[in-house]
């Protein structure tokens, strides 16, 4: 056996002395690379994928299921919150099961098969009433979640006693429902109109004004909302609809562009306007030239008179001084004589542009926006992953609604400055979305696999080549052992035929060379003995 590994030992130094640099280098490279290929295989298909078994729990309830789990020897682990176990995902199906068997999760509710199990003789009608309106909230529930963008609703009820007599006058029954929405999700006004009729016609003596519904931000959702021109924009209520029409629709647009941009769950977006209700009727007389170079109106008719005279006595006939018409003075001539006599008038009419406008102007303009958006970066934890040049182009494109949104005779022209202070983005990480879903199995590359594949086969080139060599070795020392033997090979004449005294005798002569204490011993002991 030592031989064996001295020669093992010896061929492999000889082998590694006999490559060059570079070969030495490219064997340790792969040896290395094969380690690091093999330790991420191995991490990655020994890793278990953790997947939700339930979601939003209470931390009492979440406590009682891990006590169980734990009893079961189940692996699992509670996700930031307590709110949400997770499992091994090839475990999920078989616990979901067993747990239900026990009664997990105790969720409270009482549906419309609670009558189909539980049905009796012994129950009051307070106790029917009761269970029966429980059963209503809870399938109630049950329709609203099926709706786009809501993920829980909780439904309460309030349902008026009845009287006793007919002509008691009843009270009209309410509702109040807390909806669950995804985050930025936008409910269109078929949704909401949805959410109103599902809810009025479920519900007997329920109209539509006595139900109440928001989201848990407290954001509500108004049926008033759904149906345009419902009020006056006269009124107080009819201005704030405005206004919540134009910050919605804004909104939406913002969220619609940036969240093809960037993901929806990633970007959060707030308007705020200020919008001038006041109206103004008024009626205009203007009066412009029409050369407004020269300021002349257009000559619509002229007369010229020209009147001449030559002779003696040529201004004879002109009035004495002092003797007016009622257009004009004259003046008397002085001197008498020959002469000559001439007179022209000209009278032009000319008339101008008059304008009459009746104005009524527009019932709101909007004097001022604000946009306020929050950006998730790819790395929530890293913000430096969402670069400069994304972020100015989101407020480029920002500065671009409010310059074209706001009303120039009512906000006036504004700076690049007082625009640029009515746009904020804020680059942050989105804490309030609960990661639900358990750690995803990353996806090894396509080029891991090329590599780790050119690796085993430069590997198993090398052992090949080595082992090659090596036998090559053992077949040449085996040959020339055998003729070195083949040499010195002398036949034997005497061949001596094993018997029970020549094989104690070779067995005496061994421990002599091997043991010779105990061959030492052995002899004293036959020596007492004689």
């Amino acid at each position: 056996m030592n031989e064996r590994f001295t020669r093992v030992k010896s061929d492999s130094t000889q082998f590694w002395k006999s490559r060059t640099k570079n070969q030495k280098v490219a064997i340790v490279g792969t040896l290395i690379g094969v380690i690091a290929l093999a330790a991420i295989l191995t991490y990655f298909s020994t890793r278990t994928k953790m997947v939700p078994l339930f979601t939003e729990l209470s931390a009492t309830e979440a406590g009682e299921i891990a006590e169980v789990l734990t009893a079961q020897g189940v692996k699992y682990e509670i996700a930031p919150g307590g709110t949400n176990i997770l499992v091994p995902e090839e475990q999920v199906d078989s616990l979901t099961v067993s747990l239900a068997a026990q009664g997990y999760p105790e969720s409270g509710e009482i549906n419309n098969s609670f009558f189909t199990s539980n049905a009796g003789f012994g129950m009051t009608d307070n106790e029917f009433n009761v269970i029966k309106l429980a059963a209503t909230q809870t399938e109630l529930a049950n329709l609203i979640r099926k709706i786009d963008g809501v993920k829980n609703a909780n439904v309460m009820i309030n349902m008026p006693e009845q009287g006793v007599f007919v002509n008691d006058t009843g009270q009209e029954a309410s509702a109040s429902i807390v909806l669950d929405t995804e985050p930025g999700h936008q409910f269109s006004n078929e949704q909401i109109s949805t959410l109103y009729n599902l809810v009025s016609k479920s519900i007997p003596n329920l109209s539509p004004e006595n139900i109440v519904i928001t989201n848990q931000y407290s954001e509500y959702f108004d049926l008033e909302s759904a149906s345009s021109g419902s009020n006056s924009i006269d009124s107080v209520d009819g201005q704030m609809q405005v206004k919540k029409t134009i910050e919605r629709d804004l909104q939406r647009q913002v969220q619609q562009m940036l969240g093809t941009l960037m993901g929806n769950d990633k970007v959060v977006v707030s308007v705020t306007t200020d919008i001038d209700f006041k109206q103004e009727n008024r009626q205009e007389n203007l009066v412009q030239p029409v050369d407004e170079e020269n300021m002349e109106g257009l000559e619509i008719s002229a007369q010229r008179i020209t009147e001449s005279y030559s002779g003696v006595d040529a201004a004879a006939g002109t009035p004495e001084a002092g003797a007016g018409t009622d257009n004009f003075v004259d003046y008397s001539s002085v001197g008498s004589g020959d002469g000559d006599y001439e007179r022209v008038e000209e009278t032009i009419n000319k008339d101008v542009n008059r304008i009459t406008r009746d104005i009524q102007e527009s019932p709101y303009k909007l004097r001022d926006i604000g946009i306020q958006v929050m950006v998730e970066p790819p790395t929530p934890t890293d913000p430096a992953t969402l670069s400069e040049d994304v972020v100015n182009d989101i407020e480029q494109i920002l500065t671009t609604i409010v310059r074209t949104s706001i009303d120039k005779e009512a906000a006036g022209e504004l700076t690049n400055e007082q625009i640029n202070d009515k746009v904020v983005v804020s680059v942050q990480p989105f804490y309030g979305n609960d990661a639900a879903t358990g750690e995803e199995t990353p996806i090894i590359p396509w080029w891991i696999w090329v590599v780790g594949g050119i690796l085993v086969a430069v590997i198993l080139l090398l052992v090949f080549f080595i082992v090659r060599s090596r036998r090559r070795k053992e077949a040449e020392e085996d040959y020339s052992i055998i003729e070195e033997q083949e040499e010195l090979i002398v036949s034997d004449i005497n061949q001596e035929k094993e018997t029970e005294g020549t094989i104690r005798r070779k067995q005496l002569e061994k421990m002599a060379k091997e043991k010779p204490e105990d061959f030492a011993k052995l002899l004293r002991s036959w020596i007492t003995e004689d």
